[in-house]
């Protein structure tokens, strides 16, 4: 990184809060997708607005690409460094600045844990519905560039769904505000809240959010039903969906996703497939369909069912279900995490595709997922000890998300595109739609020092932590010369 560059920021942040040397940039080297790694020539620890601020404006004048990064959670490496560029670690803006229980609104800056909002919020009798697995270490801002979701954006929506307001300073230096704190201008001509949300980081960083706030359920029926089959735990999902039931999650385990919850201690059943389902609302409407719930289940051919009887037995089923990722790396030592969604009238139909692209790969798949939605979460898992072994996982990622897309779907639900996944974009999208998209990111983001690199395809690969040739080059669809 130029020397030039190193003193400006050194005017900006004290020695403690920048980091230079390599020990200190090992932990940004890569994020939740650990197969690619890049150095960054420094990490910024901005303590304020302020200093996001001055750090972005002298970026666009040095032309220094920068990428913002909470606490590295992305599993499409969303948030990967880019090689002699900057990172912006925004953990330290992690003030909830205001909750207005009046009108239900948090106001919080970017590095706030998810899981934190709802908790200042629980005295007020609220809390913020996005949950995604990784809430209790993921941070707003990581939501907002992702339009993170969670087991329960079955009822609730995404991230986008929940976001009111923002302070926002372009990749350019400037600042501007999108909404407020009322719903009722959400309306009012275009949407440059949903613009943003989902955009990836690629024009700018967030540096106060209003979120919406929900009430507190009265009631929770949160119901574990355990089959000897995959596809009955998938009829069971469409006969509920058929009834008219809106269940605030509903979420399908594998087998392999049950042992792998049980190294957590959840005390699954010893199944072939477990249903979770969990209604939620005021209490006498709860109960009403509760019932009906529990009859379609009975029905459903279930060869165990349980119902929480308290908020500890709901919370542990929640667990497992919520552990399943980091618990699978008890039984393999690595993984890929796919994020595909299919109709989800055609969640059968790509199980058994999965199911099949497995066996022909010789490759064990957990599958998690937010069955209402019908977006998978196929966990790949491999020894990348062994030769070839990550080539081979990530082709057969590829493989799902090529069927996702064929079977009328997406290659993300709420996990991005980062990485991991640009070169699949022309798959889903015309050559005029990527076009459009470029050129807006352009409009806003002229020099393209925002988070470079990510999301649209071709440019420069991304390291392997692994020696070997990317399973893209095989395929002709990327090239390192």
């Amino acid at each position: 990184m130029d020397r030039r560059f190193l003193s400006a920021l050194g005017e900006i942040y004290p020695g403690n809060r920048l980091l230079t040397r390599d020990v200190e940039l090992l932990p940004y080297e890569s994020d939740a997708l650990t197969a690619f790694q890049t150095k960054p020539g420094a990490v910024a620890l901005p303590d304020n607005a302020d200093e996001v601020i001055a750090t972005v404006r002298l970026c666009h004048e040095r032309g220094v690409p920068f990428v913002a990064r909470g606490s590295g959670t992305s599993l499409s490496g969303g948030s990967l460094p880019i090689a002699d560029g900057l990172t912006i670690a925004l953990n330290r803006l992690n003030r909830i600045k205001h909750i207005d229980p009046q009108q239900r609104i948090a106001i919080v800056e970017p590095g706030v844990v998810n899981l934190h909002i709802s908790q200042a919020a629980q005295p007020h009798g609220l809390y913020y519905a996005p949950d995604p697995s990784s809430q209790s270490i993921c941070t707003i801002g990581g939501n907002i560039a992702f339009n993170s979701g969670g087991a329960h954006c079955l009822k609730y929506g995404m991230t986008s769904n929940h976001v009111l307001g923002m302070n926002v300073v372009l990749a350019d230096g400037s600042l501007t505000e999108f909404g407020g704190e009322s719903l009722d201008g959400c309306g009012i001509g275009p949407d440059l809240i949903g613009l943003f949300v989902g955009s990836e980081g690629l024009f700018g960083i967030a540096l106060e959010l209003t979120l919406r706030l929900l009430p507190l359920p009265e009631l929770y029926r949160t119901v574990l039903a355990a089959f000897d089959d995959l596809g009955q735990a998938g009829d069971a999902v469409s006969a509920v969906v058929a009834s008219g039931l809106l269940p605030g999650a509903i979420e399908i385990m594998d087998r392999l996703a049950i042992r792998a919850a049980e190294t957590v201690g959840a005390n699954y059943p010893d199944a072939e497939a477990l249903l979770i389902v969990e209604l939620e609302g005021e209490a006498q409407q709860v109960e009403a369909e509760f019932a009906q719930l529990r009859e379609l289940i009975d029905r459903s051919g279930a060869f165990e069912i349980r119902t929480a009887q308290s908020e500890d037995e709901r919370a542990r089923i929640w667990k497992g279900r919520k552990s399943a990722f980091s618990a699978v790396g008890r039984l393999y030592p690595d993984y890929i995490v796919q994020d595909g969604v299919v109709p989800r009238s055609r969640l059968g139909e790509a199980l058994l595709k999965i199911d099949a692209s497995k066996r022909r790969y010789g490759l064990e798949v957990a599958n998690v997922f937010h069955a209402g939605d019908g977006n998978l979460h196929p966990l790949i898992l491999f020894d990348g000890r062994e030769k070839g072994a990550l080539h081979k996982a990530e082709a057969l990622a590829g493989e799902i998300l090529a069927m996702c897309v064929e079977l009328g779907g997406s290659i993300t639900g709420e996990h991005g595109v980062g990485v991991e996944k640009r070169d699949y974009m022309p798959a889903m999208f015309s050559e005029t739609e990527l076009d459009v998209m470029l050129a807006l990111r352009k409009a806003i983001d002229p020099r393209e020092i925002a988070n470079r690199g990510k999301m649209f395809p071709g440019g420069e690969a991304p390291a392997l932590t692994m020696q070997g040739m990317h399973p893209l080059e095989r395929q002709g669809v990327i090239s390192r010369e």
